[in-house]
């Protein structure tokens, strides 16, 4: 029995060691294997038109209460002396907000709505709100609508199935959107706000829903997070500037954080050989960097101008600000540096890519930001 035990132990132990040459060797193959549905796509339903007036289909929305996990608010660490806060904006603005990828399972391309949806994917997204969502509490409403997101594996293949995948996901934002612009004051000035898949579909949302309209003079800014903008051939289709200045308005904000020595290999790739929005591929061109602590395109700051990172727990549900923790720097890549790796739980990628942290590590510049230029913001004549 003994002798038994340790043929299997060794066995395991071959297991680990293959296992980890073949990840090593083969990450972007061995992920796909893994995470890409096998399953035929189904056709999404589209939603009834007035689907969202359901409260049921919002993460956050004016009226939840305490159970809104946009309004949740960190603390500043004990041993950190917190810095002067940024006043509250003067007017009233609201915030639509569209959360990033939390469904992973590969039995369907979409995540479903129906019977309080997938608990897992609902707990994390959830989670990434608090951290995500929360640097702009101080807006009068903040929205954070449910949709049918596109499962993980379906930004890792060609196949026609991930892009119908994204496009139902899409066409739910786009319900929600139109809900919360009904529901809105039309004097109220607007931030859009996403990251990752919810940046994919932000950037489209702009293009289709608020170019050449009215609500374009709404805008005070589009945040754009952790989903790369080609300045070339996505920025002309969405009509809208790069932030250039710190208290610019209707403009865009987009940074992908990578902590040194960064390998952004899979990341630029993916976006060398994905159409932008004119259809065409943004190759080697740089994307677009927001330098999130003096808010203006390209350029660094020390970690001394960070007003607070928000260093979560690592069941990522809690977390504290600290001062002075991370600098920035904009490369030539157009991709944002913070220096050495700073501790900040268990959910860095490889390459030390800090794509989950991409606001939690400028927590309170970004607040700061949103103040700023809402404060800037004057209604069209």
């Amino acid at each position: 029995m003994a002798r038994k035990f340790l043929y299997f132990f060794a066995f395991c132990i071959i297991l680990v060691i293959v296992g980890a040459f073949l990840l090593a060797r083969f990450p972007a193959e061995l992920t796909r294997l893994a995470m890409v549905p096998t399953a035929a796509f189904t056709p999404v339903k589209p939603l009834d038109a007035n689907a969202y007036e359901d409260p049921a289909l919002w993460y956050s929305r004016p009226g939840i209460g305490v159970s809104d996990p946009a309004r949740w608010q960190p603390a500043y660490a004990a041993a950190a002396a917190a810095p002067t806060a940024p006043p509250k904006p003067a007017r009233a603005f609201a915030v639509f907000f569209v959360h990033p990828t939390s469904y992973v399972n590969r039995s369907s391309w979409n995540a479903p709505l129906e019977n309080g949806g997938d608990p897992e994917a609902e707990r994390i997204a959830r989670i990434y709100l608090r951290g995500m969502a929360s640097p702009f509490n101080a807006a009068s409403e903040i929205w954070a609508p449910r949709y049918r997101q596109a499962t993980f594996g379906a930004f890792l293949t060609d196949a026609p199935e991930g892009k119908q995948a994204v496009d139902a996901a899409y066409a739910d934002v786009r319900e929600a959107f139109r809900f919360f612009l009904s529901s809105v004051d039309p004097e109220t000035p607007i931030v859009l706000a996403g990251h990752s898949q919810g940046s994919l579909h932000l950037k489209r949302l702009i293009a289709e829903e608020v170019k050449g309209t009215p609500l374009a003079a709404r805008l005070v800014a589009a945040y754009v997070i952790g989903w790369p903008v080609s300045p070339l051939h996505d920025l002309p289709v969405m009509g809208i500037p790069a932030c250039t200045a710190a208290d610019q308005t209707a403009c865009v904000l987009s940074w992908s954080s990578f902590a040194e020595p960064a390998d952004p290999a899979l990341v630029l790739e993916a976006y060398a050989g994905s159409p932008a929005l004119d259809g065409k591929l943004p190759g080697s061109e740089p994307m677009l960097c927001t330098n999130p602590l003096t808010g203006l395109t390209g350029g660094a700051a020390p970690a001394s101008a960070n007003l607070g990172t928000l260093v979560p727990e690592d069941s990522m549900e809690n977390g504290t600000l600290q001062p002075g923790l991370v600098p920035a720097t904009c490369d030539k890549r157009g991709l944002l540096l913070i220096g050495p790796a700073p501790e900040m739980g268990s959910y860095v990628l490889p390459g030390n890519n800090y794509h989950v942290y991409d606001l939690p590590l400028f927590w309170a510049n970004t607040k700061a930001d949103v103040a700023r230029r809402v404060d800037a913001w004057k209604p069209a004549n």
